[in-house]
């Protein structure tokens, strides 16, 4: 509760005179029970703005009253009610944690890319890192696999200010992608990845609600063998259950978040 001290004036006499306290101001917050002095209308504080405060009481009758220059009973003193002092609201946040940028509207596409391996790693890091991406101007484009990878970095032809990121699935050691990956790596080019057979394994189990992700016999195909364990159909089918579970990073392991964070950063460098 704010509130004013004595302030000490000399009169014509020389005696010291004091002016009377100021009436002290409490915030306004909503389940304030206050007094008016003047109808005796007492009630909490349900709506409150720069001007007035609307006031109901156990009855649920609700009335209007000025904030200035009326006073009101609290507690049994008399007080003068002001609009509470709201905190400023948080920044929102996009789907992979980043402070939303409001307003704004798509910059115009880098000559930098990121590569992924297939439609669906494409929909996901989409789904989580869209904004991120198009406040950067960065595109994202499917590779459709790694058979000819090092063809296709030299038909792109990258530069200084034509940098490419590539997103692998499997990258772990001894694997063909790793290798395909080394093969390709330079100044310009930037190849991550995680651990996971398949971009779907990067997404935590629980998000689409089984305990674990089957495994899979060696010579199957991944998704085929996934959706056949868990009865979901098609690999069409899959997708659109896996993607549309999706809502942000924190349905990710942390393997994929890495990798996409560190691509967005070598070609935004």
């Amino acid at each position: 509760m704010a509130t004013q001290d004595y302030r000490g004036i000399f009169g014509a006499d020389g005696t010291r005179k004091t002016t009377r306290r100021a009436i002290p101001e409490v915030p306004a917050e909503t389940g304030l029970v206050v007094e008016d002095p003047v109808s005796g209308f007492c009630g909490a504080v349900v709506r409150v703005d720069v001007r007035e405060a609307t006031l109901e009481d156990r009855h649920g009758k609700r009335r209007v009253f000025p904030l200035r220059p009326a006073a009101f009973l609290y507690e049994g003193q008399t007080v003068t009610l002001v609009p509470p002092v709201r905190a400023p609201a948080a920044p929102a946040r996009s789907a992979s944690g980043s402070v939303k940028v409001q307003g704004h509207t798509a910059r115009t596409a880098r000559a930098a890319r990121i590569w992924v391996e297939g439609v669906h790693d494409a929909e996901l890091v989409e789904r989580v890192w869209g904004h991120d991406l198009r406040v950067e101007g960065i595109v994202v484009e499917p590779m459709h696999g790694m058979d000819d990878l090092a063809a296709a970095v030299a038909d792109f032809q990258p530069g200084p200010q034509r940098r490419l990121g590539v997103l692998v699935d499997h990258l772990v050691r001894g694997s063909k992608e790793t290798r395909a990956a080394a093969s390709v790596a330079g100044p310009h080019v930037l190849v991550t990845g995680h651990p996971y057979v398949d971009v779907w394994e990067a997404v935590k189990p629980s998000v689409v609600k089984i305990r674990a992700w089957p495994q899979v016999p060696r010579g199957t195909d991944w998704k085929t063998g996934v959706c056949a364990a868990l009865r979901w159909g098609e690999p069409a089918d899959g997708a659109r259950r896996v993607l549309g579970a999706v809502r942000d990073f924190r349905d990710l392991e942390t393997p994929l978040i890495g990798a996409v964070e560190e691509l967005i950063d070598f070609v935004t460098g």
